[in-house]
């Protein structure tokens, strides 16, 4: 009990409504991981959007200089010559009908999808199944494209997708606890620099509204948008 009394104490004393600076925030939501798994360090950005409407999704793709510090696991649609380069580039399945059918059988063991657009007819019959979990490869997103290689190689490198939720969210991992600080800066940096490049054409009045940072176990801290660039 006494290490849970430990960190409730450690808690209690943090202030959650407090404005912090980019990098004591980074720093906090660290030293505030204390759980036996190295949590990720997480964001969340309330932005000044309403995603019903088409002129105001936030949606796209960004790689994380420091990566992810998760394993990624990538299934790839393709066939012959591009199969072959799917798989010397890391992809931990690749398929065509087959893995549809594996699919529709319920399993589904990885985390990104990419397809090479010949094979969106097969891929096509899969959007009730990966859409939901927002899995269905989207050319904007990079992930249909003739260019597998290259494609396995930035999911497993890195690259993050984003996509704001229906109360004008967007929440992403931007690393682990046992990240230099340095690296998790880099991250956030690129992350935020992503969001703010993304405005919709149809986004009015303030873009970034909140920040906010966390661990996977630890508490909000509200961040100084101020010290957003570009905000």
């Amino acid at each position: 009990m006494a290490k849970l009394t430990k960190k409730a104490k450690k808690l209690a004393e943090l202030d959650t409504q407090k404005l912090y600076g980019v990098d004591e925030a980074i720093a906090t939501a660290k030293a505030n991981a204390t759980a036996k798994f190295d949590e990720t360090i997480e964001i969340a950005l309330n932005l000044g959007v309403d995603p019903r409407h088409a002129d105001q999704m936030v949606r796209g793709v960004v790689t994380l200089p420091a990566g992810t510090g998760k394993t990624v696991r990538v299934a790839v649609f393709a066939k012959g010559d591009k199969a072959d380069e799917a798989k010397a580039a890391g992809a931990d399945i690749v398929g065509a009908e087959d893995l549809m059918e594996t699919i529709q059988g319920g399993t589904i063991d990885f985390d990104r999808v990419i397809a090479t657009p010949d094979m969106m007819g097969v891929v096509g019959r899969l959007g009730k199944v990966l859409g939901p979990k927002g899995l269905m490869p989207n050319p904007k997103l990079g992930t249909v494209t003739p260019n597998v290689a290259e494609a396995v190689k930035a999911a497993k490198g890195g690259q993050v997708e984003f996509r704001v939720e229906k109360a004008g969210i967007i929440h992403s991992g931007i690393g682990k606890a046992s990240f230099s600080e340095a690296d998790l800066r880099k991250n956030f940096d690129a992350f935020v620099d992503a969001i703010v490049k993304a405005k919709p054409t149809g986004a009015k009045g303030k873009y970034v509204q909140k920040v906010a940072l966390s661990s996977t176990m630890g508490p909000g801290l509200k961040v100084d948008v101020a010290e957003v660039a570009s905000a």
